[in-house]
């Protein structure tokens, strides 16, 4: 009896490790979609939303791929791109205040690391907006929230960051592996919201 509940149990295991590395393989594919729909410089924020509204499909079992991730894209680009140019914006503002802080300036240093706290804070924010973005949301709500979550839940904001640094670190040895990595970090920018809902 116990023979054949082992042997009733064994495929059940298979089929979760064949799933396990399905949804593995679909970050992989969702990063090098993302990547492509960076191009337009100013639609990562939209990017990042469709990429992880895929994977939230695809983690619940529905149906879904390249033509659901590209209309996606298209209705989160509609409002992304203005959180796109605002990041740049952040971004530009904190290389000036990293080049003061080298130039010597009093206080420069100080503002600097402020700065690039600030902006790492950012990112992490808008991959929390991203990940819970539905089609008719408007990101300046997505990001308000995802602000508010980012300061209250710093071991998810944390996760995230590690997740940033695995891109930089797979950009700064081997710059194609950023590109399937970067549907990695919306996968977990996603089980980072479901772990804060679930709290």
């Amino acid at each position: 009896m116990a023979e054949a509940h082992v042997k009733a149990k064994a495929p059940r295991g298979e089929s979760v490790l064949a799933e396990r590395f399905a949804v593995f393989a679909e970050c992989l594919l969702t990063g090098v979609w993302i990547a492509v729909a960076c191009l337009g410089v100013v639609t990562y924020p939209a990017a990042f939303a469709a990429g992880a509204r895929h994977l939230r499909r695809r983690t619940a079992h529905g149906v879904g791929g390249w033509r659901e991730f590209v209309a996606d894209f298209r209705a989160a680009v509609r409002g992304g791109w203005v959180a796109g140019l605002a990041g740049w914006a952040a971004a530009a503002a904190v290389w000036v205040d990293v080049q003061a802080a080298r130039a010597g300036i009093p206080g420069g240093p100080l503002v600097g690391a402020v700065g690039v706290l600030a902006l790492i804070g950012l990112a992490v924010a808008g991959l929390r907006a991203a990940a819970l973005w539905t089609p008719g949301a408007a990101w300046r709500v997505l990001l308000a929230g995802a602000g508010r979550r980012t300061v209250l839940d710093p071991a998810g904001s944390f996760l995230l960051v590690a997740g940033l640094a695995v891109v930089v670190c797979s950009a700064w040895f081997i710059a194609p592996l950023a590109v399937p990595v970067l549907g990695a970090v919306a996968a977990a920018a996603v089980a980072v919201e479901e772990r804060y809902r679930h709290r």
